[in-house]
């Protein structure tokens, strides 16, 4: 679904939203873009809250009614810092490839644009009245193809890679699959040769990184577009692995006595969920706060957990922010504020569009300096590399 909405986006920026809405939405691509952007955000909720029926939280603390923000904060402070071994080995890996990943995400689209100003400019993009709208079309057609590419990866990964269901059944359960006899030789050699999730996600990063490393190099269109799109299967596992994994071990943390519990197992025989839940909490002032596992009968730990993911997963970006200010001031700098110069005289009449266009296309170039968001980029795969080595330490991580 993810890819759906990827895919429904970035084709939303190829087209010229204002010949077809007018200024109803906005007078410029962005503004319309954002405006379309909120009205599904507000459908999408709309949605889910008239679809999902919550049940009823039943605590057996009454002092939960006490407890403030400072408590809760210095709960999931504490948690983070007594993680177990392999929910902080996931939390590292994603930590690592989300600086790479958000500079790919914030740059990508402007990338492509620029390059396509810098190096493969036409005479009809240098007269063009809409020089920064052509950027961010070329930009989201690039876009548009990675999202093609991972929606496609989204569906058959699943059926390529070995699913971590698979390595615990071998080695808890007598239970042996048999397919058909005609095909009982194919399927053995494909799963001969299914490579499991944790190195997929190994090898994901270092598609990633490969992909980025080039991007100082790239002189066409062509080549920033393919480089763009080989990025989609990488993002395709991104948006899987760490969560697969840190629902495995949630699972295995608050059941003990039950390792690995297959969702296949739950549509088999499908339970009616009770119309309340009861919430155990954990005192960690009376409790060993080292001990990871939580009262099984709740999904705080879950919750918890996931929120310590989302933390390691947001920080990047401040750091990527901070990478990206450093790289921009010392190789643009002040190349905005020319840029904005130049699109004001283009609107008052000082100048006139196509003039404005031809130097945005001169201020892309830059000389022979290097692209700033190009070296961004592979600051990026710098940190994919030190994502692959920790997935790689996960796997002696058990």
């Amino acid at each position: 679904m993810i890819a759906i909405g990827h895919l429904l986006g970035y084709g939303a920026g190829t087209i010229d939203l204002l010949k077809i809405f007018g200024t109803t939405l906005g007078d410029s691509q962005f503004k319309q873009l954002t405006a379309i952007a909120a009205m599904a955000l507000i459908f999408a909720v709309c949605l889910t809250s008239y679809a999902v029926e919550e049940r009823i939280l039943i605590s057996s603390k009454d002092a939960d009614v006490k407890t403030g923000a400072f408590k809760m904060i210095s709960k999931i402070l504490r948690t983070t810092t007594h993680l177990p071994d392999r929910i902080q080995a996931i939390c590292w890996v994603q930590f690592w490839a989300w600086i790479g990943w958000f500079p790919f995400l914030f740059y990508s689209t402007t990338w492509v644009g620029e390059t396509y100003f810098r190096y493969s400019t036409t005479a009809s993009a240098s007269k063009s009245t809409d020089a920064l709208g052509d950027v961010g079309r070329v930009g989201s057609l690039s876009l548009v193809v990675f999202s093609i590419i991972t929606l496609t990866g989204s569906v058959l990964l699943p059926w390529i890679v070995q699913s971590p269901e698979h390595e615990s059944r071998s080695s808890t359960r007598s239970f042996t699959p048999r397919p058909p006899p005609s095909l009982a030789p194919l399927a053995t050699t494909i799963d001969k040769y299914k490579p499991d999730l944790l190195t997929a996600w190994m090898y994901s990063h270092l598609i990633f990184a490969a992909a980025m490393s080039l991007t100082p190099f790239v002189r066409s269109l062509r080549t920033a577009t393919i480089l763009v799109s080989i990025c989609g299967l990488p993002w395709a596992l991104a948006c899987w692995a760490p969560f697969a994994f840190m629902g495995i071990e949630i699972n295995r943390l608050t059941t003990p006595s039950h390792p690995y519990r297959s969702l296949s197992e739950d549509f088999s025989s499908p339970a009616t969920s009770p119309p309340f839940l009861r919430l155990h909490h954990r005192d960690f002032d009376r409790n060993d706060p080292d001990d990871p596992i939580a009262d099984s009968s709740t999904g705080e730990t879950a919750g918890i957990y996931l929120g310590i993911l989302n933390l390691f997963t947001t920080l990047p970006q401040f750091v990527g922010t901070f990478i990206s200010m450093i790289v921009f001031s010392v190789l643009e700098p002040g190349k905005s504020e020319v840029l904005h110069k130049d699109l004001d005289e283009a609107g008052t009449g000082g100048e006139s569009a196509a003039a404005a266009a031809e130097r945005l296309a001169k201020v892309a170039g830059g000389g022979d300096k290097p692209n700033a968001i190009a070296v961004c980029l592979f600051i990026g795969a710098l940190s994919a590399v030190g994502a692959a080595y920790a997935t790689r330490r996960m796997k002696m991580k058990r």
